[in-house]
């Protein structure tokens, strides 16, 4: 990897952009700066840091008091909620068993979505139904139930008021996209550990990519490691800011807007030996039957048009992009519960 610590273009990318949701409670003219600057991140990067969103310390404490221990817990209690043994991709991933790329991420985590029953298609419909369903949480941890489904919900309402202002900020209709939203949305919420680099020396902790849904929300702690790639095509370190959200723009604001905003590749670095990182990505996903129609926006006919990537077509149902990429990213689960989803190599 090319050291970039010395040259002008690090050094301007030291930070990315940081906005204060906040401040669209402050007035007209506190309102009208938000939008700048949300606009600028927004088309320009495609990430920024978010402050003023309105989630309290206790309520971040909550959840990383469970994160850890859940983290903390026995293996064997871990490999008890398997994700192997769900059909919805749900539960613990085994440290290597993710895949990104094509190549292994040097990570374990636990997946979580909106608590629902079993979705089964039936003939005819989208197999991407199998990714509705229960979650598995650790008998040993009730209180990590209680804390990740109040997370869920407290950052959908912070990712609604969000994307309700970039709307805003960049001239469209603000609730252009509540209808693919509200009860039948389809959250995801991860917690991640990296624990330090591969006996290997692979350092992929999560190999570059882009999310395929609206918004994510990360909460990231002190250790670093999280890269953004900029315009001058290398990937730069995203500095931890105490009390900030790292939001990235999914793919399917890109196709929304033609290009006009940013999804944008990233990328973990694993740590260095073997300190952890522990991380909170969730992503804020419309309906799996939702078709994103082109949003009306004043700047439309300038858009540069949608990233062309072979190895990585989009469709215009959510559900068929998220479950491309779960098969892709889970292949223990797609062999056992969907092998007649995949294409023969």
């Amino acid at each position: 990897m090319t050291n970039t610590a010395t040259t002008p273009s690090y050094q301007r990318y030291q930070q990315l952009p940081i906005i204060d949701l906040s401040a669209a409670d402050r007035g007209p003219q506190a309102r009208a700066l938000l939008h700048a600057q949300l606009h600028s991140a927004a088309h320009d990067v495609g990430f920024f840091q978010l402050v003023g969103h309105g989630v309290t310390q206790a309520e971040t404490d909550e959840l990383l008091r469970a994160m850890h221990a859940f983290f903390a817990l026995p293996e064997a209690d871990r490999l008890a909620i398997d994700n192997v043994n769900s059909p919805h991709f749900r539960g613990y991933t085994r440290t290597g068993d993710e895949r990104t790329g094509g190549s292994r991420d040097w990570r374990d985590q636990l997946d979580i979505g909106a608590e629902r029953p079993v979705r089964t298609p039936g003939p005819g419909e989208p197999a991407y139904w199998w990714l509705e369903g229960p979650n598995q949480w650790p008998a040993a941890l009730p209180e990590l139930r209680t804390a990740a489904l109040a997370w869920i919900d407290k950052l959908s309402a912070v990712a609604q008021r969000l994307l309700h202002e970039l709307l805003t900020a960049i001239g469209a209709p603000a609730g252009f996209y509540d209808p693919v939203f509200g009860e039948h949305a389809h959250p995801h919420l991860k917690l991640v550990r990296y624990p330090g680099s591969a006996g290997d020396g692979a350092d992929q902790g999560v190999g570059a990519h882009k999310d395929y849904g609206f918004l994510t929300l990360l909460l990231q702690d002190q250790v670093g490691g999280l890269q953004v790639q900029r315009e001058d095509g290398l990937f730069h370190e995203v500095p931890p800011l105490p009390g900030a959200f790292v939001v990235n723009l999914g793919e399917l604001l890109e196709v929304a807007t033609n290009g006009y905003l940013l999804a944008t590749n990233h990328r973990v670095v694993s740590p260095p030996g073997a300190t952890e990182r522990f991380s909170v990505p969730f992503f804020y996903n419309p309906r799996l039957d939702a078709r994103v129609e082109p949003l009306p926006f004043p700047h439309a006919s300038t858009a540069p048009g949608v990233t062309d990537d072979p190895a990585n077509p989009l469709f215009a149902e959510y559900g068929l992009n998220e479950l491309k990429g779960k098969l892709r990213a889970h292949p223990l689960v797609a062999a056992r519960h969907h092998a007649e989803l995949l294409t023969p190599a």
